[in-house]
């Protein structure tokens, strides 16, 4: 069992405060206080470092953004942050099972007879560009989906993930060419059956 000292708990409730107050310094001491404990949870849960990577990013951006909602008199700060950490771990699996449920429904209408051989060809493509793309790094496939499924400029990425403009042109312009190196080279790398 771990016993808080007084000390601890006094420090805490400093730091809340100074998170309410938006005090960026207060902020960072509350990012090392509870990043190992958001990145281990996101780890456990995704399987994935580079996922939980974002998990925890998200979670930190979203504390910052909504400080407004923290209120010091329903609970701790660090219960907060775990709350905040649950949802972003539910939609980081709900965006993988999506990719999934994309890449196998489009495997699958490959299978329907009667197709002439450019609609398979185009399917085919299609599976191949999805299993590339679920191959890239979460912050480029995130940014290429965001722009390719849900149709959204690059301004518009930046203010829905958080993450400034140029991160955000530099992922898509990173993943692109992935992509296109992957696909010239014929090393893209069939999953199916």
């Amino acid at each position: 069992m771990i016993i808080e000292t007084r000390e601890e708990t006094r420090y805490e409730d400093e730091l809340a405060l100074g998170f309410r107050a938006a005090d960026e310094d207060a902020f960072a001491a509350v990012y090392r206080r509870w990043a190992p404990l958001v990145h281990t949870m996101a780890t456990r849960s995704l399987g994935d470092t580079y996922e939980a990577d974002d998990v925890t990013q998200q979670v930190f951006l979203g504390a910052w953004r909504g400080q407004a909602g923290f209120r010091p008199e329903r609970g701790p700060l660090g219960a907060w942050l775990v709350g905040i950490t649950r949802r972003k771990i539910v939609d980081a699996l709900a965006a993988r099972t999506r990719r999934l449920a994309l890449a196998d429904s489009l495997a699958h209408t490959n299978d329907t007879p009667g197709r002439d051989e450019s609609a398979a060809e185009d399917v085919l493509d299609r599976v191949l560009l999805v299993n590339e793309l679920s191959c890239l790094p979460w912050h480029q496939r995130h940014v290429l989906c965001l722009a390719f499924y849900e149709d959204l400029t690059q301004a518009q990425i930046a203010e829905r993930t958080g993450m400034p403009l140029g991160t955000v042109k530099s992922h898509a312009r990173r993943g692109l060419q992935r992509l296109r190196r992957a696909i010239e080279q014929g090393q893209v790398r069939w999953t199916g059956a």
